[in-house]
C-alpha cells in the first residue's frame, strides 16, 4: 500500500506557506514566499489578492517537487490563514479589490461606536461571545459601504482568506464555521449567520454575498484540472474545509482536552485553551468554534508577540545584521546571546510591544520607558523579549480568571522556540512549566489534520493530533528569578495605564 500524506496551506499577513506532512505529522517538505503588506494610508494593512495567488501557486508545486513524492498520495488538502481582515470576488472569482489583512485599523471609528451602545454588551455579545473590533469583516464592510459604495455590487462572495484560497483550488464557495465564528457574523449558539447582528452593525444587504457555512472536516471541493495543470497536484484531490488560524495553532500544539493552556507566539501573541461550557464575557477577545463537537477556543490575542523583535532588528540593528551574515551566523542568534549575557535584575527597562497596536490601552504604540546612559543595545533586546512575555502574560491572566484550572504545564510553539532564553523568561514570568511541541508550522500542520479526518485517514480530529503532534521537551521556570519578574510585570502593568493618556494625545497631534 502506498504511503499517503496530506498538504496544508497557510496564508499569514506577510507570507505564504505551503507543507507536506506524513501521517506521523513528520514534515517532508515545505516552502514559504513572502508577500507584500501594501499600507496606502496610516492604518491601512492590505495585499495584492493577483500576488496572493502566484504565491499559493508557487508554493504548492515547489513543495510538491521537492518532496519527490508521487502526487496521487497526497491523500488530501486544507487551508488556513489569518483569521478576519476581508477578501471580496465578483462573480467571475476575480477580485473586486485588495485583499485587507487582520491588522487593519480603518474602522476603529466604527468598533468604538458600537462597543459604546449598551445594546451591543446585552444583546450582541451574547450572541457572538467576542469583542468586535477593527479587522473584523463586520467593521470592513460598515467602512467600505460608507467609503467604497461601488464594491456592493461587484461583489458575489465575501471570504475569509482560507475561503478565498480553497474556492480558487476548487471553483466551489464555502465559508468554514470556525472562521466565521470568529468574525462577529455568527451566531455562537444557533451556529448560523444571524440577521440581528448584521443590522445591528448596518450591514444587512451583504448578508446575501455570504457563501453557505461547511465544517472543518466536511468535503469542500476537490482541485480543478486548471489547477492541477499548474501545480503538479493530481484532478480530484479532496480539499477539507479547513480551519480558523488561531484553531489551527490550537490543534498543532495537541490542544484538544480541557483546561490546558496553549501559547503560540509569532505576528499575533495567542493565548487560548478549549472549553464545553462557553461564557459571555465582557472584553474577551474571542469564543470560537472548535472543530470537535460541543467544545469552543476561547482565545486572547492581539498582535504583539514575536514580531516585535524583527521589527527591532530591522529598524536598529543594521550594522548588527550585516555583521551576523558576514560571520555566517544568525541575527537571531546574535539576539539571544545578547540577552543570555544579562540577567533580568540588571536593567528596569520596559518595551511595549505595540508595533500594530496594543492590547490593553487604546491607541497605544510601541516604544521604550526607562532609557538612560546606562542601557545599551543588550538591555534593549533584553526588553523586547520581555515585553512580548509581559504582552502574552496580560492576555494570560484574563484566561486565569475565567478558568482556574490553568495552572499545570502549558504548550508552546511558534517563532520564539527557536530561542532557549526567550522560553526560559516565558516559563518564570507565567510560573509554570512549558511543553515545547515539536512543530515547524503551526498552521499548516494544525489545517492539514482537518483533511486527515476527511479522508477517513484518522477517526477524529482527537486521533490526529495524538498521532501527528509531538512534545519535545518541558521548559521549568526558575524559582530564583520568581520574584524580580513580578515585580516587572507589575511595573509594566503600571505603566500601561499611566500612559494612557499620552497614547490618546498622540492620536490628535
Amino acid at each position: 500500500m502506498s504511503k499517503k500524506y496530506l498538504m496544508g496551506i497557510d496564508n499569514g499577513g506577510t507570507s505564504t506557506k505551503a507543507a507536506i506532512y506524513d501521517m506521523d505529522g513528520h514534515e517532508l517538505e515545505k516552502t514559504t514566499v513572502n508577500t507584500k503588506m501594501l499600507t496606502p494610508h496610516p492604518f491601512f494593512t492590505e495585499r495584492d489578492m493577483n500576488e496572493l495567488w502566484k504565491a499559493n501557486i508557487y508554493v504548492m508545486k515547489q513543495t510538491l517537487e521537492k518532496s519527490h513524492i508521487d502526487p496521487r498520495n497526497i491523500s488530501g488538502i486544507a487551508c488556513t490563514g489569518h483569521g478576519n481582515g476581508l477578501y471580496l470576488v465578483d462573480d467571475k472569482g476575480n477580485a473586486v479589490r485588495n485583499g485587507i489583512i487582520s491588522t487593519d485599523d480603518r474602522a476603529a471609528a466604527y468598533v468604538k461606536k458600537w462597543l459604546a451602545d449598551p445594546y451591543y454588551e446585552n444583546e450582541i455579545r451574547p450572541k457572538t461571545y467576542q469583542t468586535v473590533w477593527s479587522s473584523q469583516p463586520v467593521a470592513l464592510l460598515a467602512w467600505l459601504q460608507d467609503n467604497e459604495p461601488e464594491v456592493f455590487e461587484r461583489t458575489k462572495y465575501i471570504f475569509m482568506i482560507p475561503d478565498l484560497i480553497r474556492f480558487w483550488l476548487t471553483g466551489d464557495a464555502h465559508f468554514e464555521i470556525t472562521n466565521a465564528s470568529g468574525t462577529s457574523m455568527l451566531n455562537i449558539n444557533t451556529k448560523k449567520f444571524d440577521q440581528d447582528l448584521f443590522k445591528f452593525f448596518g450591514i444587512e444587504r451583504w448578508m446575501a454575498k455570504l457563501p453557505p457555512l461547511a465544517n472543518s472536516t466536511d468535503h469542500c471541493g476537490s482541485i480543478s484540472r486548471k489547477i492541477a495543470s499548474e501545480t503538479g497536484l493530481v484532478e480530484g484531490t479532496p480539499c477539507s474545509g479547513g480551519v480558523f488560524d488561531i484553531a489551527a495553532s490550537a490543534l498543532s500544539t495537541g490542544l484538544v482536552h480541557r483546561h490546558k493552556l496553549g501559547i503560540v507566539t509569532g505576528t499575533w501573541s495567542i493565548n487560548e485553551y478549549i472549553t464545553n461550557k462557553p461564557k459571555v464575557v465582557k472584553d474577551l477577545f474571542m469564543t470560537s468554534i472548535y472543530p470537535i463537537a460541543d467544545r469552543w477556543l476561547i482565545t486572547e490575542a492581539s498582535p504583539t508577540s514575536a514580531s516585535n523583535l524583527e521589527w527591532f532588528i530591522n529598524t536598529f540593528m543594521d550594522k548588527e545584521k550585516r555583521a551576523a551574515e558576514n560571520a555566517g551566523f544568525s541575527i537571531y542568534e546574535y539576539c539571544n546571546k545578547l540577552v543570555a549575557s544579562t540577567k533580568p535584575q540588571d536593567s528596569d527597562l520596559l518595551f511595549f510591544p505595540f508595533i500594530f497596536g496594543g492590547n490593553a490601552v487604546p491607541n497605544a504604540s510601541a516604544g521604550f520607558v526607562g532609557a538612560t546612559k546606562y542601557h545599551d543595545l543588550k538591555y534593549f533586546v533584553r526588553a523586547v523579549y520581555e515585553g512580548v512575555v509581559f504582552s502574552h502574560m496580560y492576555h494570560i491572566e484574563k484566561l486565569r480568571r475565567i478558568d482556574g484550572h490553568l495552572d499545570g504545564a502549558a504548550r508552546i510553539a511558534g517563532g520564539i522556540t527557536n530561542s532557549q532564553v526567550w522560553l526560559q523568561i516565558f516559563a518564570n514570568v507565567l510560573k509554570q512549566p512549558l511543553e515545547l511541541v515539536n512543530v515547524k508550522e503551526n498552521g499548516t500542520l494544525g489545517t492539514a489534520m482537518t483533511a486527515g479526518v476527511m479522508t477517513g485517514d484518522f477517526k477524529s480530529v482527537e486521533d490526529a493530533a495524538n498521532h501527528m503532534v509531538h512534545i519535545s521537551r518541558t521548559i521549568l521556570p526558575q524559582p530564583e528569578f520568581e520574584d524580580v519578574y513580578q515585580k516587572k510585570y507589575e511595573c509594566y502593568k503600571k505603566a500601561l495605564t499611566n500612559m494612557e493618556p499620552v497614547w490618546n494625545g498622540l492620536q490628535t497631534v
